[in-house]
């Protein structure tokens, strides 16, 4: 069954696979607000565990919100887990830190807990890890109302340095058309090093969301999300959810100007895992669903195959249900 909790929205969510149980973080807010929207101004990170994918034991909230003041003052935001080399696993998270109660303004940072078992978390001192003006776009550098910087995707290279994958924007360019890949690389998973983008802006996306980096039947692949409204250029009109994109290697070039839509946005914030049969499949939150009622649950998985595009190249398809 799909995971929800009856007094609380569920939506953006990872996962961590400790090789016998899956791990699902998840952001919740309550359902007594009313209004959907606050969700993300009341947003905390939970944890379930599952051995199939589909039955979940909720265990509750890990993380609460910093000190008043602080980067994660307001709200605890999307992330990812990984397991460093000494046995230790660390969450990076978003803080994020809303500048007035009447105002949408925000910035957002990147935080980091660590963990001995998944369960029991400590926070460390932060952030770990910030925008950089000299190569993204800042609050006030533009009319953009909001610090883009967030949903950490981190991962080791062959070679042992760390890799943070950052929903970012461009300093530079038409203000619907700045959606990049931040990138950040780190030699000890907590002192970090902002770069340049992995992917060009005039994409067609103000913003790409939860990104992803996912290996399906040998092929690599960039999964990530971006909503009708904040689609521009060449995808102006059409309608928004999770998209991929075929990558050369993890560290890009990411050609997202050739991104395809995966699944529409009723599903969102997709993230693909390996089943224990060793099938690819898809997990998504159910988003605002056809009576205009957002739904506030994560789906169960869907299997995820290879498609073609008409030149050839792969191409992430659902599996026809």
């Amino acid at each position: 069954m799909a995971f929800s909790l009856p007094d609380h929205w569920v939506w953006d969510f990872w996962l961590a696979d400790d090789g016998a149980t899956y791990h699902l973080f998840y952001l919740h807010a309550p359902r007594a607000l009313g209004n959907p929207d606050l969700r993300h101004r009341n947003a905390r990170i939970g944890h379930a565990t599952s051995i199939d994918l589909v039955n979940w034991q909720n265990h509750g909230q890990i993380l609460d919100t910093g000190a008043a003041g602080s980067f994660d003052d307001t709200a605890s935001w999307t992330g990812s887990v990984v397991r460093g080399p000494d046995g230790q696993w660390r969450l990076y998270y978003t803080g994020s830190r809303f500048l007035s109660p009447s105002s949408n303004a925000n910035v957002e940072t990147v935080g980091m807990a660590v963990s001995d078992d998944l369960y029991s978390w400590r926070k460390l001192p932060g952030p770990v890890c910030i925008a950089d003006p000299q190569l993204y776009e800042t609050l006030g550098n533009s009319d953009w109302p909001e610090e883009a910087w967030r949903d950490p995707w981190v991962f080791a290279d062959a070679a042992g340095q760390w890799h943070m994958l950052v929903t970012a924007r461009a300093n530079h360019g038409a203000l619907m058309e700045r959606g990049v890949i931040g990138h950040a690389v780190s030699n000890d998973m907590q002192s970090w090093q902002v770069q340049p983008a992995l992917s060009a802006i005039n994409g067609g996306f103000s913003h790409l969301e939860v990104p992803q980096i996912v290996a399906v039947d040998g092929t690599l692949h960039l999964l990530f999300c971006c909503d009708s409204p904040r689609l521009s250029g060449r995808l102006t009109g059409q309608k928004g959810g999770v998209w991929s994109v075929a990558i050369p290697s993890e560290l890009g070039p990411y050609p997202i100007e050739r991104a395809t839509l995966l699944v529409p946005e009723e599903l969102y914030a997709g993230r693909i895992a390996t089943d224990r049969s060793g099938r690819a499949v898809l997990l998504a939150f159910n988003n605002v669903q056809s009576g205009g009622d957002f739904a506030g649950s994560i789906s169960d998985p869907l299997p995820v195959k290879i498609g073609r595009h008409a030149d050839g190249l792969p191409r992430l398809e659902l599996e026809a249900r």
